[in-house]
């Protein structure tokens, strides 16, 4: 595989960014950390004539505090996120997620934008940062509009970007009361192997340990992450117990619908995800007993 032919424009500012996405656009991407867009590119899986780089722009990268929302800049890597004290503290459940992604260069390297607006649904970010009420912040030359993450993916490699949009940030709300989060996912080697499945899952505890609030999200067994909501509807009410786990865990095997491949038939993918949805539903209760995510 070799890179077709492009035009590589490096962009010095976002306005600048934005101007010459949309001065090129249907026929133009930005690049990132690169580590999903040049593969497609020379996969032939991205035809465009045109690559806007933004590796220079110091505003899409860090972390931020805005007083209600952490903000999550889109050019931040994996391994910033698994370094941050904030994020260590008080949204451990990201961890789950980056801690095993790829292999440690590729954490050095990839964007947490660039694994949202890629769209593959085998990702591993997508589903806990849904389950934690994540919005996304996107920028062209006509302004500026947050999507919530749950309506974001639209199929496929297919996003609610429109051409000429840059996603600049992924805004996090900081949980109130009792409240824990968990991701657990299953691939055929510890790292640098794609999710086989995922899940992610919420909580948000009464007084008296009973669900308040739940979201359930699945990874790799639908053309987008998968809400669950009879999953969550299910726990409403009840303590996390193994009856109320093992109802959950089945809504969401229910809900599944993967594809057989190399990597597992969609039986067995149907049978790691009820697993996979106990053990989230437990590390995401042993967090609510604490104050963080």
């Amino acid at each position: 595989m070799h890179l077709p032919d492009i035009e590589l424009h490096q962009a010095r500012s976002l306005d600048e960014a934005a101007n010459l996405l949309g001065r090129f656009a249907p026929d133009a991407r930005a690049l990132a950390g690169g580590t999903d867009l040049l593969v497609d590119l020379k996969a032939g899986r991205v035809k465009v004539r045109h690559v806007v780089s933004l590796t220079r722009l110091r505003e899409l990268r860090g972390l931020r505090d805005d007083g209600s929302h952490f903000q999550i800049g889109a050019l931040t890597t994996p391994n910033d996120l698994a370094t941050s004290p904030i994020v260590c503290e008080r949204f451990p459940a990201v961890l789950d997620a980056v801690r095993d992604l790829a292999a440690p260069q590729i954490r050095n390297m990839a964007t947490v934008g660039g694994n949202l607006t890629s769209g593959i649904p085998s990702a591993d970010l997508p589903p806990i940062l849904i389950s934690l009420s994540a919005s996304v912040v996107l920028r062209s030359r006509e302004g500026q509009r947050d999507v919530p993450l749950d309506s974001f993916f639209l199929g496929p490699r297919k996003t609610a970007i429109q051409p000429g949009e840059i996603l600049t940030a992924i805004r996090l709300p900081y949980p109130a009361g009792r409240f824990g989060a968990a991701y657990a996912r299953f691939a055929l080697r510890r790292a640098n192997a794609c999710a086989v499945t995922g899940v992610a899952a919420s909580l948000e505890l009464n007084r008296d340990d009973s669900v308040a609030a739940a979201k359930i999200v699945l990874a790799a067994v639908a053309p987008t992450p998968l809400v669950v909501a009879r999953a969550a509807a299910s726990l409403i009410g009840h303590w996390v117990n193994e009856s109320s786990a093992d109802a959950a865990a089945r809504a969401a095997m229910e809900a599944a619908s993967p594809i057989s491949d190399i990597r597992g038939s969609a039986e067995f993918r149907r049978e790691i995800v009820g697993v996979l949805t106990r053990r989230a539903l437990a590390l995401a209760r042993h967090r609510s007993e604490g104050t963080s995510a």
